[in-house]
């Protein structure tokens, strides 16, 4: 691996893509931060790709239009990083446009330099097969003259025959080592602050198994609508959108065993093996353990047919075979259009067996971990307390963490910067790419075929259908952000 340090080191970061609104909201702000506070080789350059026709000024007032917060604070910094941009309009999958994109990155390092180049696919998911292809026979990704890294966004393929297919491509042009297949959900604090909880603390790892714990929730609840993006969404749905990345990769984390060491492997290795270990069902069984619904209103949109049976809210229950949660279940839930926006793991314990307190016949209410990772980001934990009084009573207590606002850096940053680096921790291997296709493709046939017409009904700014409550069972409820017992 090359070294990003040293007065020798030239880092180019090429965006293929770059005229869409991620660049403008995400990518740029990232870049210029993580430039700004020092983080990127002394000597940097970033090249923006498109169709558009535009030249290095308008791409660069394009980019603080799009993000306008970067100028608030300080113009002297931005001006000089905007120096570093220059905008190159072409196709990612041209030939002729490739060898002038690498002609220009080539001269930047003609003062003998090392030629450091990370390309970022800020592209259509139809465009990464051709991009990697020509990529390959322009030789922009052999690695002599220094590394070559490849940033892809999600999704990464429609389901497991797409994402088998997409990874032999990659494979065919890059090593393993050199893709960074981006999940924006790992780049946030409280989603690493999740590892620091579970192998940086010793109280909870003797529960943290099928002895102690209920059930597992893992939602990631929005308030808003498809925004625009019904034509997109009606193709994907709230499995393939939300479940098939997000969600799994959180209940890794969740579920996985401590990792020998700090290092990318040892933590994806973990991870895969607990995919391995999830249920893969039949179609008949993933309809058993499934609901769908549909917010009122979502086929009125721009986009979506009058007769569409996408959900844009989904709930289904998940097993991980293996020794540590052998029944326990997992929960996992997404959708639109709800009442509110939270992003929330919650674990509950299982009810003691048996109570001496005076509860006047209610059950004690078991213990919750509720781990926050949008918004008031952080760590809840209820526990029961003597209720003030004469009598020995019960009553639920929360110890609470929040992490301070200040401090919550966009994940983008964090995951820009590892790609820099060379770590590939948090970002997705090529197996677990599989294995996740794999675990949500019965759900995808089940959801097209037998239940088809079974599409409950929600109205917007609610928590999802009814029927999603009934899914949970006996004694148990959904929990949200702030949710109190």
């Amino acid at each position: 691996m090359v070294s990003n340090s040293g007065d020798d080191q030239r880092l180019t970061v090429v965006i293929f893509g770059a005229s869409g609104d991620l660049t403008r909201r995400k990518l740029a702000p990232a870049l210029f931060h993580l430039y700004k506070t020092g983080a990127l080789p002394k000597m940097c350059h970033f090249v923006g790709v498109a169709r558009s026709e535009m030249d290095d000024e308008s791409f660069r007032s394009a980019l603080v239009e799009g993000a306008e917060e970067i100028l608030a604070y300080d113009h002297e910094a931005w001006d000089e990083f905007a120096g570093k941009i220059t905008y190159i309009r072409g196709s990612s999958t041209d030939d002729e446009s490739l060898k002038r994109i690498d002609q220009a990155v080539s001269g930047y390092c003609s003062d003998g330099s090392t030629d450091n180049r990370i390309y970022y696919m800020a592209l259509a998911p139809s465009l990464y097969t051709g991009t990697l292809q020509a990529l390959g026979r322009c030789g922009m990704l052999e690695e002599s003259s220094g590394y070559r890294r490849v940033v892809v966004e999600k999704p990464f393929g429609t389901n497991l025959k797409s994402a088998q297919a997409l990874n032999e491509v990659v494979h065919s042009v890059l090593n393993e080592s050199q893709v960074f297949r981006i999940d924006h959900y790992l780049g946030k604090e409280t989603v690493q602050n999740l590892l620091v909880f579970r192998f940086a603390n010793t109280i909870f790892e003797p529960l943290w198994n099928r002895n102690y714990v209920d059930h597992v929730q893992i939602s990631v609840l929005e308030s808003l609508d498809t925004e625009g993006r019904a034509g997109y969404y009606d193709g994907a749905g709230v499995l393939r959108d939300m479940m098939q990345s997000h969600l799994l990769q959180l209940l890794a984390l969740v579920a996985m065993e401590p990792p020998a060491t700090g290092g990318s492997d040892a933590l994806r290795n973990e991870k895969a093996k607990v995919l391995q270990s999830v249920s893969k069902y039949e179609t008949d069984s993933a309809a058993i353990n499934s609901v769908r619904g549909q917010y009122v209103g979502y086929r009125d949109e721009e986009g979506v047919a009058e007769s569409s049976s996408t959900a844009t809210f989904g709930a289904i229950r998940l097993y991980v075979n293996n020794w540590r949660w052998q029944g326990v279940p997992f929960f996992v839930r997404s959708g639109k259009a709800l009442a509110e926006k939270s992003s929330e793991i919650s674990v509950q314990f299982r009810a003691p067996p048996h109570t001496i307190f005076d509860t006047h016949g209610a059950e004690v209410t078991p213990n919750l971990l509720q781990i926050s990772i949008q918004p008031h980001e952080g760590v809840h934990l209820t526990f029961e307390n003597k209720k003030p009084g004469t009598r020995m009573g019960t009553a639920p207590e929360r110890l609470e963490y929040h992490f301070p606002a200040q401090v919550i850096r966009d994940s983008y940053e964090r995951l820009l910067l590892d790609a820099v680096e060379g770590d590939q921790s948090l970002f997705t291997r090529s197996d677990e790419i599989e294995m996740s296709w794999q675990i949500i493709d019965p759900f995808v046939e089940a959801w097209q075929n037998s239940l088809k017409s079974q599409l409950y009904p929600y109205e917007k700014g609610t928590m999802g259908p009814e029927t999603a409550d009934e899914f949970l069972g006996e004694n148990r409820v959904w929990y949200g952000h702030g949710s109190e017992l």
